[in-house]
């Protein structure tokens, strides 16, 4: 007979490792970038309005789903609607794996990254000779891969353990610390001299800076923070019990990964606007002008540390989500965890490797003008994240129908007054945004 499906403890322990999932390096590399580089207020504010109309919608979405399905990516699809929908959770599944492998390599220079600053690497070095040293790490062919190795250790290691037992666990131990780090760099970001300017880069908006390409990152953000349409949201759904009320859950769910996102800007920009750097820097903003801010302020040696041991949490919450959904497919097929847990482990790593060497020794091998690392991370958020979400909004709001709906207000126990607008969002909203802001971002 086959094994129970395993469940979480409690409905508070699905939030934390959902949005665990959520909160990563989406929130707190890449956020504070991607606001730099488009406008800053003006972006916040897009991407707020994006979160909790389409984002909130879908990712309630796949936990219906996966809540209704009770198993993995591929079978929900198929019990729910038919063996053609399949190809949504194979999308959802292969957008996971190919973010797990990039993923991993980011998250592995973190780890580097605690070691260095709380080395006082950076002591006295300007900002020109971090970005030598960070150019130098990340161009080394052997010392990215050994942490890359180390960081998928660690996530493997959670998920060995388990649903209630390894993630929930895990999260419910790794999120109130990754809460009480990022405060502690909130408020000494804004008692900087000269943060105000930064403040007002992030609140204050200039709506003439919206455009196309704007709108398609605010998107392609929001669907990458949320951890949606990488089957992530899917397969953590599926291992709750009926009990549970998901149109809540998932409200909190998105609340605390916006509120991480937010904190991370704010713990952030106004430190690089009081030292006179460049919010436009990009993905150097974490690796090269951070180190910089941190060893130049009062109490650096602490608030550096402490900044990337909060980016590793945060980074193995939501590589452990991405793990999770692929063992799910082999464990729901009879595979034991801990062989296909490691065998996916190891997998992932190998294709990971191409996009550590992108950064170094194979940096002159371009396919579409980007090295392989950007390639992947191009890919996923900008267009294969917009793409899957499209599909799960089209499959829950026309296919499941009252299914759906059913799922949400707990067969009619708990009938929520925004039933109507949710599903109006993913039958036409959602779909009309999605395919509008795909085809202006890639015109």
């Amino acid at each position: 007979m086959d094994a129970p499906r395993e469940k979480w403890h409690s409905r508070i322990g699905f939030i934390v490792a959902a949005a665990g999932s959520a909160v990563g390096l989406g929130n707190i590399w890449k956020f504070p970038y991607i606001t730099g580089e488009n406008g800053g207020a003006a972006f916040l504010l897009l991407y707020l309005a994006i979160v909790f109309t389409i984002g909130l919608s879908v990712l309630l979405a796949e936990v219906a789903i996966g809540r209704a399905g009770q198993t993995d990516a591929l079978s929900a699809f198929k019990a729910l609607g038919h063996k053609g929908w399949t190809v949504v959770g194979a999308i959802g599944l292969t957008i996971a794996f190919l973010i797990l492998s990039f993923y991993s390599v980011i998250a592995g220079w973190t780890i580097a990254y605690v070691i260095k600053s709380a080395d006082g690497a950076f002591s006295g070095l300007d900002i020109g000779a971090v970005g030598d040293s960070f150019v130098g790490f990340i161009s080394d062919p052997w010392q990215p891969l050994i942490y890359q190795a180390v960081f998928v250790v660690l996530t493997v290691f959670v998920v060995l353990k388990g649903v209630a037992s390894g993630i929930e666990r895990v999260s419910k131990i790794l999120m109130p610390v990754l809460f009480l780090i990022l405060l502690a760099l909130v408020a000494r970001s804004l008692t900087l001299p000269g943060a105000e300017e930064g403040l007002r880069f992030f609140l204050s908006p200039d709506f003439s800076k919206i455009d196309g390409t704007v709108f398609m990152a605010a998107l392609g953000q929001a669907f990458f923070s949320l951890s949606i349409g990488m089957a992530a949201m899917l397969t953590y759904g599926s291992y709750l019990d009926r009990g549970t009320r998901i149109g809540r859950s998932a409200w909190y769910i998105v609340s605390l990964d916006t509120m991480v996102a937010v904190l991370a800007g704010l713990a952030i920009l106004p430190a690089v606007f009081a030292f006179g750097l460049d919010p436009e820097a990009g993905p150097a903003l974490t690796f090269i002008t951070l180190p910089t801010v941190f060893q130049a302020m009062p109490g650096g040696a602490i608030f550096g540390p402490a900044f990337f041991v909060l980016l590793l949490i945060a980074a193995l919450t939501s590589s452990v989500s991405l793990l999770e959904p692929l063992v799910a497919v082999f464990c729901d097929r009879g595979f034991g965890r801990v062989p296909t847990t490691i065998g996916i482990g190891v997998v992932t790593f190998l294709l990971g490797v191409p996009s550590s060497l992108s950064q170094g020794i194979w940096a002159d091998y371009k396919l579409f003008g980007m090295g392989f690392l950007d390639l992947l991370d191009f890919l996923t958020a900008n267009i294969m994240l917009p793409i899957s979400g499209l599909m799960v909004a089209i499959f829950v709001g026309w296919v499941m129908g009252p299914r759906a709906a059913n799922e949400v207000t707990m067969d009619g126990e708990h009938p929520g007054i925004l039933l109507t607008l949710w599903i109006f969002i993913l039958r036409f909203v959602a779909p009309i945004a999605i395919l509008a802001i795909l085809i202006n971002g890639l015109m």
